[in-house]
């Protein structure tokens, strides 16, 4: 009997590991589904607005006058993020909470839009969009593209600082910078930064590189 009792309480173990592995399988899956589905929207958007650009700069070339740029909304597009070394190509989005990073990198809001006169700041998860960030070194190019502008980069900062330390600083030049935890593949609580620093290159900015943070006037 005594056999019998362990016989059920192993199987009934067996069986309570079973359901809780996956339900924790089923949540994850949920969230990159959810990021999935939020990423695909985000690049339709983006889409939409890079199409909205479009006509807002032919507007312009004919002086036909247009509404005032409005305030980003939390979750919205405002740039693509291509960088051909570890083949990234990804929609940006508005803000850098934990339901805009599962769905793509974040613009830290505040800081400048890619192009635009200031520090362009932009991060992500070293477990999802920036999980091969580290493959970066300098010299490696980085391409943005904003409705205003678009044109490549060259990273000329590699770093790693702790989490406390402050690393994010005004520029009164066009700079993007690039943040993800580290170390990138470890699984326990990142204890520092990789922080990547990128300068524009000349010449290959197709719209002309924005001397205005937005706000200035």
């Amino acid at each position: 009997m005594i056999r019998g009792r362990a016989d059920i309480a192993l199987r009934f173990g067996a069986a309570s590991l079973f359901i809780i592995g996956a339900t924790l399988i089923a949540f994850v899956a949920g969230r990159y589904l959810v990021g999935q589905y939020r990423a695909d929207v985000a690049r339709r958007q983006w889409e939409e607005r890079r199409a909205q650009a479009l006509v807002a700069q032919a507007r312009d070339r004919a002086n036909v006058p247009t509404t005032s740029v409005e305030a980003i909304a939390t979750g919205a597009p405002v740039a693509r993020l291509r960088i051909p070394r570890i083949r990234l190509d990804e929609i940006v989005i508005e803000r850098v909470g934990d339901d805009e990073l599962n769905a793509g990198p974040g613009h830290l809001p505040g800081s400048a839009l890619p192009g635009m006169r200031g520090n362009a700041v932009i991060s992500a998860h070293r477990d999802r969009h920036f999980s091969h960030l580290d493959r970066l070194q300098l010299g490696d190019t980085i391409r943005t593209e904003t409705a205003q502008s678009s044109g490549a980069w060259v990273i000329v900062g590699r770093r790693v600082i702790g989490r406390e330390t402050p690393a994010l600083f005004q520029s009164k030049e066009p700079l993007l910078t690039l943040t993800t935890c580290w170390p990138v593949r470890y699984f326990e609580s990142a204890r520092d930064r990789l922080i990547l620093s990128a300068k524009p290159i000349a010449g290959t900015w197709a719209d002309g590189m924005r001397t205005r943070s937005p706000g200035q006037t």
